[in-house]
């Protein structure tokens, strides 16, 4: 618009279509802030109570100023309940998608706690209100210090950014059955994943149970029961600070993977 001769200005001014134009940017405006504050609300970066509802309407709104020159260029629908629900459940399953790279580091948390005899040390997480492992607390902070520092959440906005030109605002319609289908292998993934990110602790810790109970054979005497626990927790710990240095590129494989999975999903509903 800003090309445009007074004369030509006018003209479309009086034939209407600057006033078209203004209605489906701003429609297309309110369907990305859908998207997108749903994302935020129930995802596993912004989610926490530990960010205001101040800070996160702030943080919609610039991620939304940041999507709608990609908006702008895609075809957009008028608001509707239909388009409303069809952006919420864009947001849902990028939030749910996300949400397994908590659940993997929660996992992970929960198995460390029990090779370290942690499992009994809880803490009421103001998240959720629940009661969680010490370690899995650790882990969890952990990977979202990870996920900021390495700028990870310029990845959900370039993946956000390709949802918008795959799916325009308001061009969604939720198969329910075919989401939550695609959603099911994530959950057996996670176990496996945390498994992974864990594995050389657990192999430090099995290598220990397995040379204080050959040591308790040889000579029974010894109190190695006592032993256990401090050498598991010791050598875990110094372990998991050696292995910290990997977590980055690992969470990094982790969130593109999950983001590329989110994509597949929507795709495959809108085939279905």
């Amino acid at each position: 618009m800003s090309g445009l001769s007074a004369a030509d200005l006018w003209s479309q001014m009086r034939a209407g279509t600057v006033g078209a134009q203004w209605a489906a940017t701003l429609a297309a405006l309110v369907l990305i802030l859908i998207r997108v504050s749903v994302v935020l609300a129930i995802g596993p970066l912004f989610s926490s109570r530990v960010f205001t509802a101040r800070t996160k309407i702030v943080l919609a709104v610039a991620m939304t100023w940041l999507l709608l020159p990609v908006a702008a260029t895609v075809p957009a629908r008028s608001l509707s309940v239909t388009a409303v629900l069809g952006e919420a459940a864009v947001g849902a399953v990028y939030a749910l998608t996300l949400g397994m790279l908590s659940e993997i580091l929660l996992l992970a948390g929960q198995v460390a706690g029990v090779q370290f005899s942690f499992s009994l040390v809880n803490l009421l997480d103001p998240s959720s209100e629940i009661q969680t492992p010490l370690l899995a607390d650790l882990f969890q902070l952990f990977g979202l210090w990870i996920l900021f520092a390495a700028g990870l959440d310029r990845l959900l906005l370039d993946s956000l950014m390709r949802s918008l030109r795959a799916l325009p605002p308001g061009g969604f319609v939720l198969h329910a059955g075919t989401v939550a289908h695609a959603l099911m292998p994530l959950l057996s993934g996670a176990f496996f994943a945390a498994l992974q990110l864990v594995a050389p602790l657990l192999a430090v810790t099995v290598l220990v149970d397995l040379s204080v109970a050959l040591v308790g054979k040889l000579a029974p005497q010894l109190p190695v029961i006592s032993l256990t626990i401090p050498l598991k927790t010791l050598l875990g710990l110094a372990v998991l600070v050696a292995t910290l240095q990997l977590w980055p590129r690992y969470l990094e494989s982790r969130f593109e993977e999950l983001l590329a999975m989110a994509e597949r999903i929507l795709s495959a509903a809108v085939r279905g």
